[in-house]
C-alpha cells in the first residue's frame, strides 16, 4: 500500500527531475511546485493516481511550438520576435488559453501559464484542456498599423497549430480586441474559412460574447464574494485594493462597486494611484482603454482625492479585500506581512500566480481567505468557452445570460474547492481544493484514454 510519505518522495524526486528537464524556467518550476506539493493525499487515496507515467504526462507539455515572427515598423525597419505556442494537455477537450505579447514572455513563462490553464480550465467544467501562447513583443507605444503587421506575421505561423476543435487561443496581457482582430483577419485570410470558434474574446459584431471583456474581472470578485458569505461578511461596505489598470483590473473595480465594495487603489509599471473616494471608472477607462496612458494621468485630472505613488505597491494602503490583477509574483512575503498588519480578510487572484508561495503560506497561516488564480480568475476562460458555444450554434446570448452563467459557474467553482478541501482535510484551503478537484477530473480522463 503507498502511503502519504511514500507518495511525498516520489513527487519530490519529480520536482528534482522537472528543474532538471527544464532549467532556467523559474515559473514553471513555481507552478509545478505548488501544484504537486498538495497532491499527496489524493494519490495516497486513489492508488490509480500513482500509475507510473501519469504525473510525469501531466507535467509535459503535448506540444511546444517556437517560431520566429519577423515585422516591419513604421519606418521600415525589420524586427524579429519569437512566438510561442504551448499544447499542455487536451484529455478534456481542446487546448484552450491565451495569447501574451510582452517583453517579459519566454518558454519558461507561457509553460507555467499553460500548466495552470490545465487545472482552472478543468475547474470550470466545460470540456477544455490547457495551452498557452504568446510572444516577447511588447505593443505598448506601438501604431495600429504596427501591431497589425506583427500579428498578421505571428498568424502566419501560428495558423497551422490552431482549429476550433484542435486549439483555441484568447486574449491575455498585450491581446486585447485590437490584437484579436488583426489575428482572426490572417487566419481567414490565410485558410479561406470563417472558423468563429478558433478564436475567443472577438468584437461582439463578429462572433463575439457579451461579457467577455469583463469576464475575468467580474469572475474574481464573484469568487471573492462566495469566499466572505463562507466566513459569514458580504462584500457591501469593504475597502478594496486592487493592483493593476488593464482590463482584469478595470472590470474587477466595476464589480466591486456593483456589489457594494468601495476599490481605491489602481496601478501600472510606474506605480499606483490611491483615491480615497473610491476609483472613477469611466475616468481610468477613458485613460487606459481609449488614450492608453499611464495612472498618473488619472490622479492629475481626477482631484484632491487621488494621488499618484511612483514606484509605490498597493499593499501598502489598508483595505478589507486584496486582488492583485497584474502579473505573476507582484504580491510578496514583506507584502502579505503588510497586508496582515493592515486587517486584510481575503486575497483573490485576478492574476495567474500573483502572489509568491511564501507570501501564501503566510496569509493561508494568518487565516487570511485566499483564492488561488486557477480558481478565482477562471471566469474569463469560462466566458470564452461559452463564446465557443455560442459561435458552434452560430447564435447569440442576451448579458444577462451570459452573466448568469458565469455567476453559476463561479459560484460552482467555489463549492467544489470547498468541498474537495474538506474532503482532503484540509478545511479552508482553497489551494488546495482546487489543485486537487482539477487534478481528479484531468487525470481521470487520462487514465480512462490510456497512455498518449
Amino acid at each position: 500500500m503507498t502511503t502519504r510519505s511514500d507518495t511525498t518522495t516520489a513527487l519530490n524526486r519529480l520536482l528534482a527531475e522537472i528543474e532538471h528537464r527544464n532549467p532556467a524556467q523559474p515559473e514553471f518550476h513555481q507552478a509545478a511546485h505548488e501544484v504537486l506539493e498538495t497532491l499527496a493525499p489524493v494519490i495516497a487515496a486513489r492508488p490509480e493516481y500513482a500509475e507510473p507515467g501519469l504525473i510525469e504526462r501531466l507535467v509535459e507539455p503535448e506540444r511546444q511550438v517556437i517560431f520566429r515572427v519577423p515585422w516591419q515598423d513604421d519606418q521600415g525597419r525589420v524586427h524579429v520576435n519569437r512566438g510561442f505556442r504551448v499544447e499542455f494537455n487536451s484529455a478534456l477537450g481542446p487546448y484552450k488559453g491565451g495569447l501574451r505579447f510582452h517583453s517579459s514572455v519566454n518558454l519558461g513563462v507561457i509553460k507555467f501559464l499553460g500548466f495552470e490553464q490545465i487545472f482552472k480550465n478543468a475547474l470550470t467544467g466545460l470540456g477544455i484542456g490547457g495551452g498557452k501562447g504568446g510572444s516577447d513583443f511588447d505593443p505598448h507605444g506601438r501604431s495600429d498599423a504596427e501591431v497589425m503587421r506583427f500579428c498578421q506575421s505571428f498568424m502566419t505561423e501560428l495558423y497551422r497549430h490552431i482549429g476550433e476543435h484542435t486549439d483555441v487561443p484568447a486574449g491575455d496581457i498585450g491581446v486585447g480586441g485590437r490584437e484579436i482582430g488583426y489575428l482572426f483577419g490572417q487566419y481567414r485570410r490565410i485558410t479561406n474559412r470563417w472558423e468563429a470558434g478558433v478564436l475567443t474574446g472577438k468584437g461582439q459584431g463578429w462572433g463575439g460574447s457579451l461579457i467577455r471583456p469583463e469576464a475575468t474581472g467580474y469572475g474574481n470578485v464573484l469568487f471573492a464574494a462566495a469566499m466572505m458569505r463562507e466566513r459569514g461578511e458580504d462584500l457591501e461596505g469593504q475597502t478594496a485594493v486592487v493592483s493593476g489598470s488593464g482590463n482584469v483590473a478595470i472590470y474587477t473595480i466595476e464589480k466591486l462597486a456593483a456589489l457594494g465594495a468601495n476599490a481605491v487603489t489602481c496601478s501600472d509599471s510606474s506605480g499606483y494611484v490611491v483615491d480615497e473616494k473610491g476609483i472613477d471608472l469611466d475616468l481610468l477607462k477613458q485613460i487606459k482603454e481609449v488614450e492608453r496612458g499611464r495612472v498618473d494621468a488619472y490622479a492629475k485630472r481626477r482631484g484632491a482625492s487621488a494621488r499618484f505613488v511612483p514606484g509605490g505597491r498597493v499593499w501598502e494602503v489598508p483595505a478589507d479585500i486584496a486582488l492583485p490583477s497584474a502579473t505573476q509574483n507582484e504580491l510578496d512575503e514583506a507584502d502579505a506581512e503588510t497586508l496582515i498588519r493592515n486587517g486584510v480578510k481575503a486575497v483573490s487572484e485576478g492574476a495567474n500566480m500573483p502572489t509568491t508561495p511564501e507570501a501564501v503560506h503566510l496569509l493561508q497561516k494568518a487565516g487570511v481567505a485566499f483564492g488561488p488564480g486557477k480558481a478565482a480568475n477562471a471566469g474569463g476562460v469560462a466566458v470564452s468557452a461559452l463564446e465557443m458555444a455560442q459561435n458552434h450554434a452560430r447564435t447569440s446570448w442576451t448579458a444577462a445570460r451570459v452573466e448568469e452563467e458565469l455567476t453559476h459557474i463561479m459560484n460552482d467553482i467555489h463549492t467544489t474547492c470547498h468541498e474537495t478541501a474538506e474532503r482532503y482535510d484540509a478545511p479552508g484551503d482553497y489551494v488546495t481544493g482546487a489543485n486537487i478537484a482539477g487534478f481528479e477530473r484531468v487525470a481521470d480522463a487520462m487514465l480512462a484514454q490510456g497512455v498518449i
